[in-house]
């Protein structure tokens, strides 16, 4: 029988606390993943300081980019034990309507770890086996894996970090040679930048952060760009003066808003012009001031984005394993024991502003 070993949420804003229980019994369909890392969001901190509730009573496993190994299964998936897999962020049921309508993100039977089940703050969590993304060539350790210059535990990344801005930029429809402005540039905006930025599409990253946007200069985006306390429309005057002097066209912009936050979200709305697509990316529970007329007067649109559909998930490992993808210097790897202090450090802003993933047993 297996113990699975972690750290569990069991009141909000409090530390979260050690646990040991034995593994349940798997179910059919189900697999027990041996995590090797987990990658920490904003999302857990908006769960355990930001008064977003969980859909699974506390105490609550959080943590829901995980890459691991399949350990055990359940009937019907004892063909998959061995093999090294991502686990989607968002896990849809594969038979609703919205599912079979392609619409596996809104699925009213989906599941997030660390939301909707444990998740991979610990040594092992349970989900179906359904939509595991395999990873080739991993033989164990944490040597890099093609020419990703990452090991396993660091594309757990791929989860959220990185599949969720690329179904945005799917959706959002960007082009190569078009002007993409990510709001915000931490995270799921950074990440989202070098995906743009990799498809040929000229980049803007905006941030408050002076580090962050150093960031993004050294990893080749075209544009970083502090906002700290410049207004709207000063911003705007400089995209547009940018990218005249790029040749590009006026107008439409591909907007992501990737903050999650009010300000950001505030911004992201005031650059639209005619044409434009708006791709709201970041979550917060803020209200923001809007004039919705705007996008009927620029002819533009807004869409949502939750999470990724995860048959997109094996282009994105085939793209990190063919070192298209930037991951090494956005990340860092922590020992799971670490795992309050790290989300201290995220929820005070004084991380080093690289995505944290946690180890089990790291030293």
């Amino acid at each position: 029988m297996t113990t699975i070993h972690g750290f569990a949420m069991t009141e909000p804003g409090k530390a979260l606390e050690p646990f040991e229980r034995a593994a349940p019994e798997l179910q059919e369909g189900e697999a027990l993943v041996r995590v090797v890392g987990c990658g920490v969001c904003h999302t857990d901190i908006g769960f355990l300081h930001g008064g977003v509730r969980t859909k699974h009573p506390l105490p609550l496993v959080l943590g829901h980019e995980v890459s691991g190994v399949i350990e055990a299964a359940g009937p019907g998936a004892e063909g998959r034990v061995g093999q090294a897999v991502i686990v989607p962020a968002v896990m849809p049921c594969g038979e609703c309507a919205a599912c079979l309508a392609g619409r596996g993100t809104i699925c009213p039977g989906q599941i997030m770890p660390g939301n909707d089940v444990h998740g991979g703050f610990a040594t092992h969590l349970v989900v179906p086996a359904r939509d595991l993304c395999p990873v080739p060539g991993y033989e164990g350790g944490d040597a890099p894996l093609g020419d990703s210059g990452v090991g396993l535990a660091e594309l757990g990344v791929i989860a959220d970090a990185i599949s969720t801005p690329w179904q945005a930029i799917r959706r959002a429809e960007l082009a190569p040679g078009e002007l993409a402005i990510f709001v915000g540039a931490g995270g799921v905006g950074g990440f989202g930048a070098l995906l743009a930025k990799s498809m040929g599409a000229c980049v803007a990253a905006l941030d408050v952060s002076p580090r962050r946007v150093e960031a993004m200069r050294d990893l080749g985006i075209d544009l970083p760009l502090n906002i700290d306390g410049v207004e709207t429309k000063a911003v705007r005057k400089e995209l547009r003066g940018f990218a005249a002097e790029r040749g590009l066209a006026a107008s439409p912009w591909r907007i992501f808003e990737t903050s999650g936050s009010a300000p950001g979200q505030e911004l992201a709305f005031g650059l639209l012009n005619h044409g434009a697509t708006l791709s709201v990316v970041g979550f917060t529970p803020a209200r923001v001031h809007l004039r919705l007329s705007n996008l009927m007067a620029f002819d533009a649109r807004a869409i949502g984005n939750w999470g990724c559909d995860p048959a997109l998930y094996p282009e994105l490992v085939e793209m990190a394993l063919a070192g298209s993808l930037p991951i090494a210097p956005m990340v860092t790897k922590r020992p799971l024991r670490a795992v309050n202090e790290v989300l201290d450090e995220l929820h005070h802003h004084s991380s080093d502003g690289r995505r944290a993933v946690l180890v089990p047993d790291a030293g």
